[in-house]
Formats: structure tokens, C-alpha cells, sequence
């Protein structure tokens, strides 16, 4: 079966160059580095060490907790961190600088892994959440490579689609060294699916172990004092097509009632900067872009979000936030990253992919759940009136991440046994 999705594979190249090409006239990063995407990555890379795999964005604001900690403890072992998306790839150059190697993750192809394996040669791979490529797998448990399955969560669609697989899956699964599931549910799924028991463990979710450093703090705090010192301010924040039309009618009403209310609208790709502008250039509100450097002015009703690496900074100015992908069947985006700057969050009805932290959320009161402009408007109003009731729903959300924090210590116990002795 291997063998023929490798041929498939194979067949597909074209498709996946003119693909590629394609997505480079919006975001010309797409046209770079072919390359590595084939395993030439020679001088770009060191061997021996542990390699990450973060396919995108979300994954690697997950893995940076890890990354850091993996640093302070195994200082003398190279890192090299990999990423399928150059979203992916510049959160990583931004959040590790020079600290660890970064290259595009090959494609399946059983060459390209070959060729990236023979440069990186680690000693342990980690793969956040669940990325499962056979010919990767196979080519890990052939030259006795321990691979960890990080964060690794699978909802029931996702089962249902490779329990189609059968027997391919149950093979792949066993290949795997361990799977860290973020709950007993996801793990569950693995272990119906073929997973042995004894290559399961249940770390709880990566995602709570994000903090908001000292420093970032200050930076949104001086950002928030340039920008709006003395008016309100909400993020609409990973907005998709589709989302960001109701956003802006919410604000419209939103701006009858507050007239210094400033928007932060910030979309999920980078080729969605010029479309945010341009709808915001329809709706009659007067926006200044965050690549600009130019700050908001009494008139400026919206800031465009349009640079890489700092949402973060961006929730930090915020009185309130709308985590996108919920409005729009994409499944949302991590609702945690405002949660921590203390702030209430909202969002649309479609969450499967954060289900339960969600769930906790909502449950805490910390998560309001809208689902068009209307709602989102009536819910950000009392929000924005009622400095207690914007502290109270903050607050809530805030301790369920701090209530739930503690994977990131049980991961790296789990991960002691596949490294060096550390030096105390």
C-alpha cells in the first residue's frame, strides 16, 4: 500500500508545483525554496540533534514552549525545526532567531526523506499534533529513529477517515515510538485505530503552557499607550474568507454606539491583507495597515494586521477578542492566546478543532459563543460598557488556562529516555 501512495505521490509533482506557483502570486514565499522541499538542505542544517515538526502557524506557537525548554535542557544538542508553510516558517524565524535550524519539511516522496534524513540524522524526532506521513514513519523505524507524536489530538472525523485505511494505518501506528495525546478521548481514537496501548500517554493539552513574558507585556502596554490610550479596543484576530464581511457590519454597529472604537483586523494568511483592506475600503472605514508604522490617528477606525509574528503582541493591546476560523467551517483557531492576556474571547460556532478547551472556556464563562454581526455586536457591547463584567469574563478565561497548564512537564519527562543523560 506504501508503494502505491508513493507512486501516487510521485504522479501528483506537477499538480503540486503548479499549485505552488499558483499561491506564489499571492504570497510569493510560496516560489522560494524549492529545494528543501525535495531534501536538499545541505549546510542548512546540523546533524545529530533532535528535529520538531510544526506543519504551520498554530503548531509552531504550540511547539515554542517546548523548543525553549528542550534548549535550556539539552543546551549542546542542535535543534533543527521544521515547517510545511511559510507562515509556519517566519513564526519560527521570528520566535528562535538563530537558536535553532529551520527547513521545510520534505514531501513524502521515499527520496526526499532519504536525502533529508542522511543531513539531519536525529537522534529523536517530535511531530506536533498529528501529521502522519508513511513513507516518514517508515524511514524513521528503519534506522531506529524513536519518534514522539507531541500535542497529538484526533477527532472523531479524522478517525473516521483513517479507520478507511485499515490495515495501512494499524502498520503506520505501530512504526511510532509513542503518541502523547492531549486527552483520554483522542488517545482512545489511536488505540482503535491500532495503536498499542503501551506507546500511548496523556500529557493534557500544550497549548494551556503558553505565558505572556514580561517583555511582551511591556511592548503591548507601550503599543496600547501610542495606539489608543484612551479608547476601546477589540481584535478581530486569524480571520478567513467569509469572516471578515461580518466582522466589519459587526463594527459598523458597534461604531453607532462607540464612535472611538478601533478595530484590529488581522486575517489568517498573508494573502488576505490586501482583501481585508479592500473590504474595509468598501465598508467606508478609514484603516491604516500595522506594516505601515503609522499610528492610528482620532479617525482611524480599523488597523489591518498585516505582518507575521505578532499576534501575540496585537491580543496584548486589546480590551476584547474574536478568534477566527469559527465563523466559517474551518474548525477556529486558539482561543487560548487572548485567554492569556486576560481578556474575553468570542467566537463562532465552529470550533471542532479546540473542542474541549472550548468547552472548558465556555464553561467558565471565560468564551462567548456568536454566531453573525448581529450577535457579535450585542455581545461585544456590554463588553465594552462594563469595565467589572469585561474583567470578570477575562479573568474566568485566564484561569482556565492557567488551571489546565502542566503537558509541557510531562512531555519532556516522557521524552528523557530518547536523549542524553542531562548534566546537573
Amino acid at each position: 500500500m506504501r508503494l502505491i501512495y508513493s507512486f501516487l505521490l510521485y504522479l501528483l509533482q506537477p499538480l503540486i508545483w503548479l499549485r505552488l506557483f499558483l499561491r506564489g502570486r499571492k504570497a510569493p514565499a510560496y516560489r522560494k525554496r524549492w529545494a528543501e522541499r525535495y531534501g536538499f538542505c545541505k549546510g542548512k542544517v546540523k546533524p545529530d540533534g533532535i528535529m520538531l515538526h510544526s506543519v504551520s502557524v498554530g503548531e509552531t506557537l504550540t511547539a515554542i514552549p517546548l523548543v525553549r525548554a528542550l534548549r535550556y535542557r539539552y543546551p549542546t544538542l542542535p535543534i533543527t525545526v521544521t515547517t510545511m508553510t511559510p507562515t509556519g516558517s517566519e513564526r519560527v524565524l521570528s520566535a528562535f532567531g538563530d537558536d535553532v535550524h529551520h527547513v521545510y519539511l520534505p514531501y513524502d516522496l521515499p527520496g526526499s526523506v532519504n536525502r533529508f534524513l542522511n543531513q539531519v540524522r536525529p537522534k529523536l524526532v517530535i511531530i506536533m499534533e498529528t501529521e502522519l506521513w508513511p513513507n516518514l514513519i517508515h524511514q524513521l523505524n528503519k534506522r531506529h529513529i524513536p519518534l514522539v507524536i507531541a500535542n497529538a489530538r484526533l477527532s472523531e472525523r479524522s478517525a473516521n477517515g483513517y479507520s478507511k485505511l485499515g490495515n495501512t494505518v494499524r502498520t503506520m501506528l505501530q512504526k511510532i515510538t509513542l503518541i502523547a495525546a492531549q486527552n483520554q478521548e483522542d488517545g482512545e481514537r489511536f488505540i482503535q485505530l491500532g495503536l498499542k496501548r503501551s506507546h500511548l500517554a496523556i500529557t493534557g493539552s500544550l497549548k494551556f503552557d503558553i505565558s505572556v513574558t514580561p517583555e511582551l507585556s511591556a511592548r503591548a502596554l507601550s503599543l496600547r499607550r501610542q495606539w489608543a490610550p484612551h479608547r476601546p479596543v477589540w481584535i478581530a484576530a486569524s480571520t478567513h474568507d467569509g469572516e471578515e464581511d461580518i466582522l466589519l457590519a459587526a463594527h459598523a454597529t458597534l461604531l453607532k454606539r462607540s464612535p472611538d472604537l478601533l478595530l484590529i483586523l488581522v486575517p489568517r494568511h498573508p494573502e488576505r491583507f490586501p482583501v481585508a483592506q479592500q473590504l474595509t475600503s468598501q465598508a467606508g472605514m478609514k484603516f491604516i495597515t500595522r506594516s505601515s508604522g503609522d499610528v492610528p490617528t482620532a479617525e482611524t477606525q480599523v488597523v489591518i494586521g498585516d505582518t507575521m509574528g505578532e499576534l501575540m503582541l496585537l491580543y496584548g493591546i486589546a480590551d476584547l477578542a474574536f478568534v477566527g476560523g469559527s465563523l466559517v467551517d474551518r474548525g477556529g483557531h486558539n482561543p487560548l492566546e487572548p485567554a492569556a492576556h486576560a481578556i474575553p474571547v468570542l467566537m463562532g460556532p465552529h470550533i471542532f478543532n479546540f473542542k474541549d478547551i472550548c468547552n472548558k472556556l465556555e464553561q467558565a464563562e471565560g468564551l462567548v459563543t456568536i454566531k453573525d454581526a448581529d450577535s457579535l455586536a450585542d455581545a461585544i457591547e456590554p463588553l465594552l460598557i462594563d469595565e467589572e463584567y469585561r474583567s470578570y469574563r477575562g479573568q474566568r478565561a485566564v484561569n482556565v488556562l492557567l488551571q489546565n497548564q502542566g503537558a509541557l512537564e510531562k512531555l519532556l519527562t516522557l521524552l528523557e529516555p530518547y536523549l542524553p543523560a542531562r548534566s546537573h
